[in-house]
């Protein structure tokens, strides 16, 4: 990073407000230089107007409803912020481009990879078809994509979600632009394919020299990339410094707040777990899915193989993995939302595995299930009132008795009981998670499925929720399997943890002596690839070998 070379980005004084009779300000005097090789991370909470500043940035706004109120983006020597659409039009992709979030609603499934990528070519370039193919094709090998020759004649279904991000970042830099924008582009994915991602961004930055504006809201990512960081909340800049400054010496109490929830590799001292009736335990559980096709021979895959696990009254026990390990079959063999193939699950010594009718409907009142995203999880149509009386309901329990549980159980999770008459649209994504939980605590289960229940969540709702779930577990005794695939996570609430890979447990324990003694060459690459990982965010300190005990 050279500290006299002119900025390749100036934002000066920017103000975004909507459009319309009665403005409302989402961006209010926000001012940064980015200079040739330099990443700037700017983070905050959702909502805080980390997107709405790349939009004014790309020249967005009139796309999306908004308009700039003041101030001047400069790219370089040109004027961004008062540019017309043709001139804007020049711009992207040849000097700014941008990688957004989820690469598959950036991508047209209809269309070949080849020819959204071949796009940009055709459209900035006069080369001609078979050299932009074999630009194209360059541009995928310097990705690190497997089998250009066959990827290029792909569509965005046929190939993973890594994969797919692969294709957009070619898209975004294949004309080497001066400024790539990374709007959260490794929030979706897996720790392993995330750090392959970041390290390809890297690599690119530094054969281009090119100047970085990464959005996210994970300060671990931030720990591996930023040279500098913004902290924004609701629209102001709350803070501005380099990497060591706002990660070891944060001035603001929002940005200490936010450093220290992020969840890190460093687990909390041991708790003692008394207990000794079992609630839950798995042996030898097995679930294999059949891909049916009309020609050929049907596709068979072993998404859980040989599973055995034990879980005690008021312990936590973690199963981490890539996508496609398995931890996702598990939950749902065990809560019988798909029936196992082979094998037990046992519910207070009771074998539920192969039940059916009204014994498996008798059997749901001890297990509920916490989903990752609560918008989905909750009918938009129904009051909360509703939604956490409604298991209730269906076991006979009398309305009014009804109730008051949901008084209790809103009480329990840190929410006042005038919103049991809102609807789920009226609350945030962290309240709606809380009235997830509230609903499955309901009928009072013995087992509690966590399945990604914070990985959609902002690092300081995270926070809320893990410590929440660890105090209902301490006052209700309830057993918790917590599915995830952040070790970071698993490592904050965790008492137990099961490594999956490829359908198999490669590797269980007490979730400190995995952390500091992986035993399988997969764990220790899952705690590798976690981005913050030489960071203890909650002491502003960073972690030295020997640490993560």
């Amino acid at each position: 990073m050279n500290d006299v070379a002119k900025p390749v980005l100036s934002v000066q004084r920017l103000s975004v407000a909507t459009s319309g009779p009665v403005p409302k300000t989402l961006v209010n005097d926000l001012s940064f230089d980015i200079r040739p090789g330099e990443t700037l991370c700017v983070v905050g909470e959702s909502g805080s107007g980390k997107s709405v500043t790349s939009l004014a940035i790309m020249g967005l706004l009139n796309h999306s409803g908004l308009e700039l109120a003041e101030g001047e983006i400069w790219l370089e020597d040109d004027k961004v912020s008062h540019a017309s659409q043709a001139q804007l039009r020049s711009m992207r992709a040849r000097r700014m481009a941008m990688i957004f979030q989820e690469p598959m609603t950036a991508l047209n499934p209809v269309e070949t990879i080849g020819e959204q990528i071949d796009e940009v070519l055709r459209i900035h370039t006069d080369l001609g078809r078979s050299k932009r193919r074999q630009r194209v094709l360059e541009m995928l090998a310097s990705v690190h994509m497997p089998e250009p020759e066959r990827i290029i004649d792909a569509y965005p279904h046929q190939i993973s979600g890594g994969q797919r991000q692969r294709v957009v970042i070619c898209m975004a830099l294949i004309l080497q632009p001066r400024l790539l924008i990374a709007d959260e582009p490794t929030t979706a994915l897996d720790v392993t394919t995330q750090k392959q991602i970041l390290s390809l961004i890297r690599e690119l930055q530094q054969q281009h020299n090119t100047a970085v504006l990464f959005i996210t809201h994970d300060f671990g990512v931030v720990a591996e990339i930023a040279d500098n960081i913004v902290v924004m909340n609701k629209g102001e800049m709350v803070e501005i410094g380099s990497r060591e400054q706002i990660l070891a010496r944060p001035e603001q109490a929002y940005t200490r707040m936010l450093v220290s929830s992020v969840p890190s590799l460093v687990p909390p001292q041991p708790r003692a777990c008394h207990e000794e009736l079992t609630v839950l335990q798995v042996r030898a559980l097995k679930k294999v899915y059949r891909e049916k096709k009309i020609l050929g021979k049907a596709r068979v895959i072993p998404a859980a193989k040989d599973i055995s696990l034990k879980i005690r009254a008021r312990e936590v026990v973690g199963i981490v993995g890539e996508s496609g390990s398995g931890k996702s079959t598990v939950a749902r063999c065990i809560s019988r939302l798909l029936r196992p193939d082979e094998g037990d699950v046992l519910i207070d010594g009771a074998n539920v595995a192969h039940i059916v009718g009204e014994e498996l409907r008798g059997f749901r009142r001890k297990l509920q299930i916490v989903f990752q995203d609560p918008y989905r999880s909750l009918n938009p149509r129904m009051r909360i009132r509703d939604s956490i009386t409604e298991g209730l309901r269906n076991y006979g329990v009398p309305a009014r008795e009804g109730m008051e549980r949901a008084r209790e159980l809103l009480t329990m999770v840190g929410l006042d009981e005038t919103a049991l008459d809102r609807y789920p649209h009226q609350f945030s994504g962290g309240q709606r998670q809380r009235i997830c939980i509230a609903r499955a605590l309901a009928l009072e289960p013995r087992l509690l499925i966590a399945d990604e229940a914070v990985s959609a969540l902002d690092v300081s709702v995270q926070a809320q929720i893990l410590e929440l779930l660890a105090d209902i577990r301490d006052r209700t005794g309830v057993a918790v399997l917590f599915i995830t695939h952040d070790l970071r996570v698993a490592a904050q609430i965790c008492d137990k943890v099961i490594v999956m890979q490829r359908g198999e447990i490669v590797e269980q324990g007490p979730v400190a002596d995995v952390l500091a003694s992986p035993e399988h060459e997969y764990t220790r690459a899952l705690i590798e690839s976690a981005p913050g990982r030489h960071w203890d965010f909650k002491n502003f300190r960073p972690v030295h070998a020997g640490q993560i005990s």
